[in-house]
């Protein structure tokens, strides 16, 4: 058992507020860390006010300087790593590896970033009239509402961020209400590099501090052309709701209900490997997180019999101590949250393993569990929805249809993979016929992703994709021009509309 960890103080360098509205509780022991003020509608209209007059002005700077911009805030974040995954830590209660690189992460999108803004690329397209020709461009949007949860305090804002200024686009970012201290000091990180930087006008990032009426006020704006929300499936239909009503566009990273399959020559050390970070990494708090797994008839009774031993040998407590692997779960809620499923998994006849409560000296008032693993026949109604916390479902397969089904049998659809050395398993999997999930990973686990892929799922998780690939031209419109250099007017088509003047 871990001993007791004294939480350090914040770095004194990023100017924490103590008082305020909403008040931060680390979910390490429960204590208070600090706290921020809630914006009110007048300072939130006040924001969006400056952030429209913002894009008046960033939309004319050049692509390639906005890009400047955006490569001197990931040094500075690089400057600040420590002191930044410090904060995670604290407030989101990751352990530090996970915690530095969720930092790296910034890092890292924010260099993919000042790349893209010199290759904001369109079309050339052949007009079928004589003398002209056609082209695709894209454009800035205009200014983004960010809303991002808990579980990613930094990294998801970065992923809009970065692309949103790189792309020509002002944005206005509304943290989860149990990270406002975490979001309070990237914020301020920004702050100083455009204050450095002429063409940054003001109101070019804002931070507004709230609960779930800031969330509203953004949706409903019909000044924020997109919103970016990362969170529940409820809090997604609410924000789509809104967000459509207006005619806006909404870009959503909803609930994963994540699979893994382990097929008959699937590597048994990678696999158990694999699925012990992916299950337990995080305690159970990524959209990513494996939550279901399906094992060959083959493979079922050595893998469980491994996972159970790595499961009894994860160091649990504070994410403090240097050797712990699974940190707390966030609050009371997250814990009430699993233990309701795993009196229902039993309830249904599921065969648990772990799940209970574990006391962490000095932490009495931190909620961390031991994870769980749920054995099942069949899938039952609460391996359907996504329980953020560390439970397993685990069912036997006997044909690699059977478990593509099964992967695809739940309305979730962000991450897969599939544990073999069949190439034709891994072609199917990984065909249209396979794997209905915007992610689908072969010999790794489903959690986690880089930031060079595009991230993001299908049916109840969203549709949305952040990060890499194409993902910038969900910041930017799209606009076809056709240009004339003839002096005649034909119609496309073949349409005749001749006129005397």
């Amino acid at each position: 058992m871990n001993a007791a960890v004294r939480l350090p103080a914040f770095p004194l360098a990023l100017g924490l507020p103590a008082e305020g509205d909403l008040e931060s509780r680390s979910p390490i022991d429960g204590r208070a860390l600090g706290a921020v003020r809630v914006a009110s509608r007048a300072e939130y209209d006040a924001t969006v006010e400056r952030a429209v007059r913002a894009f008046a002005a960033w939309r004319a700077v050049p692509a390639p300087r906005r890009g400047e911009l955006v490569r001197r805030f990931g040094n500075a974040v690089r400057v600040h790593k420590d002191a930044l995954a410090d904060l995670i830590t604290l407030e989101a209660g990751k352990i530090r590896s996970e915690a530095l690189g969720e930092v790296q992460e910034v890092v890292d999108i924010c260099d993919f970033a000042v790349g893209l803004s010199r290759q904001l690329h369109g079309l050339t397209i052949v007009s079928e009239r004589p003398r002209h020709h056609m082209l695709e461009r894209w454009h800035p949007l205009g200014p983004v509402g960010v809303i991002t949860a808990f579980n990613f305090p930094m990294a998801v804002w970065a992923w809009n961020s970065a692309l949103a200024l790189v792309c020509g686009d002002p944005v206005i970012w509304k943290p989860s209400e149990k990270t406002p201290l975490t979001a309070l000091a990237l914020h301020r990180v920004f702050e100083e590099v455009a204050r450095e930087f002429p063409e940054a006008p003001e109101g070019l990032s804002a931070l507004v501090q709230g609960g779930r009426e800031v969330g509203e006020w953004l949706a409903a704006d019909a000044r924020l052309p997109l919103i970016s929300a990362t969170g529940s499936t409820r809090m997604g239909r609410e924000v789509a709701t809104k967000v459509a009503a207006r005619f806006g566009r909404s870009l959503l990273e909803l609930g994963g209900n994540n699979a893994m399959i382990v097929a008959p020559t699937a590597d048994e050390d990678l696999a158990v490997r694999a699925i012990t970070f992916a299950a337990a990494g995080t305690a159970g708090q990524r959209c990513t997180t494996l939550r279901r797994l399906y094992l060959h008839g083959s493979k079922r009774e050595r893998v469980l019999g491994r996972l159970k031993r790595a499961y009894a040998s994860l160091e649990v407590g504070s994410p403090l101590d240097p050797a712990t692997l699974v940190g707390p779960l966030v609050d009371r809620a997250a814990y009430e949250a699993m233990q309701q499923a795993l009196e229902s998994a039993r309830a249904a006849g599921g065969r648990v393993t772990g799940g209970e409560r574990v006391t962490v000296p000095g932490c009495e008032q931190g909620f961390y569990v031991r994870p769980a693993i749920v054995e099942l026949d069949a899938p039952i109604e609460c391996s359907q929805h996504e329980t953020f916390a560390p439970i397993l479902y685990v069912f036997p397969y006997e044909t690699i249809e059977a478990a593509i089904a099964g992967n695809n049998g739940v309305a979730q659809g962000l991450s897969s993979s599939l544990i073999t050395q069949d190439l034709g398993e891994a072609e199917l999997f990984l065909s249209g016929e396979g794997s209905d999930c915007g992610i689908a990973n072969v010999n790794i686990g489903p959690s986690g992703a880089e930031i060079g892929g595009a991230f993001g799922g299908e049916k109840e998780t969203g549709g949305g994709r952040e990060s890499g690939s194409d993902a910038w031209k969900a910041y930017m419109r799209r606009q076809t021009q056709t240009v004339n250099y003839s002096s005649s007017l034909p119609l496309a088509q073949g349409v005749k509309f001749d006129v005397d003047g």
